[in-house]
């Protein structure tokens, strides 16, 4: 289960790739370090850590 923090930022996250018209591919929990994966677009890869920070890769 996400962390509260991670769901916001998911949900964020999210309204502005759509916003932008990035199709959103997948949306992965890492189950070893709780991290959240969103791929979107063609090249738009995004890290949620648990404490609802974020980053590109």
């Amino acid at each position: 289960m996400p962390s509260s923090e991670q769901m916001r930022t998911c949900f964020i996250l999210g309204y502005w790739a759509t916003k932008m018209y990035l199709p959103i591919y997948l949306i992965r929990i890492d189950e070893r370090t709780k991290d959240i994966l969103i791929l979107a677009g063609e090249e738009t890869e995004i890290l949620i850590y648990p404490n609802g920070k974020w980053r590109y890769l």
